[in-house]
C-alpha cells in the first residue's frame, strides 16, 4: 500500500517504462498470439494494460484520459502503445492533481471490497505486472524478444556474456 504520492509516482514511472518497453516490442502480426484457442490474445493483454487504469481508478473517483473500457482492441500495436502511454501519463497527472498523502487512506468500494486508495494504486501496479508476465509467454511463442523488466531477460544475459540458464 502506498502512503505517499511521491512513492507511487516513482514506482509508477518505472512500471510504465517497463510496460511501454514490452508493448513497443509487439508487432501487428504478434497481436493474435494465444496460448490456446480459448486464451486471451497478446493484443488483448496489451490493450487491457491501456484500459485498466481508467476503469480501476474510475471506481476511485479519478477521470483518467484513456480508452473506454468497452472499446475494442485495435489491430495496430502502435495504437495500443499510444493509448497505453496516454492513459499512463493521465494516471500520473490525475493522482498528483487530485489526491494527497492523506487521501491515500480514504476508501472506495472496489470489486465488492473496500480498498484504501493507497492499496488501489498498489493493485494497479500489481495488476499490470501480472499481465506483463502473461505477455512474456505469448511474446516468446510469437518469436519476439522479451525485454527484461525486473532483471535481464535471456537475450540480455547473453549480451553481457553470461550463460543463459536452461
Amino acid at each position: 500500500m502506498f502512503r505517499h504520492i511521491s512513492d507511487f509516482q516513482k514506482a509508477w514511472e518505472y512500471e510504465v517504462e517497463m510496460s511501454g518497453k514490452m508493448i513497443q516490442t509487439l508487432t501487428d502480426n504478434s497481436l493474435g498470439q494465444r496460448v490456446n484457442e480459448d486464451g486471451r490474445t497478446l493484443g488483448y493483454l496489451a490493450w487491457h494494460l491501456a484500459l485498466s487504469p481508467g476503469e480501476m481508478l474510475g471506481h476511485a473517483g479519478l477521470g483518467i484520459d484513456g480508452p473506454d473500457f468497452d472499446q475494442p482492441c485495435p489491430e495496430s500495436a502502435a495504437e495500443i502503445g499510444a493509448a497505453y502511454a496516454k492513459a499512463a501519463e493521465s494516471v500520473k497527472e490525475q493522482v498528483a492533481a487530485n489526491w494527497s498523502d492523506e487521501t491515500l487512506l480514504e476508501t472506495d468500494e472496489m470489486y465488492g471490497e473496500t480498498w484504501a486508495r493507497g492499496l488501489t494504486l498498489f493493485y494497479l501496479i500489481a495488476h499490470q505486472a501480472h499481465h506483463r508476465g502473461q505477455m512474456t509467454v505469448l511474446m516468446r511463442q510469437a518469436g519476439l524478444t522479451v525485454p527484461g523488466v525486473y532483471g535481464p531477460a535471456k537475450e540480455e544475459w547473453a549480451a553481457m556474456g553470461a550463460p543463459a540458464l536452461p
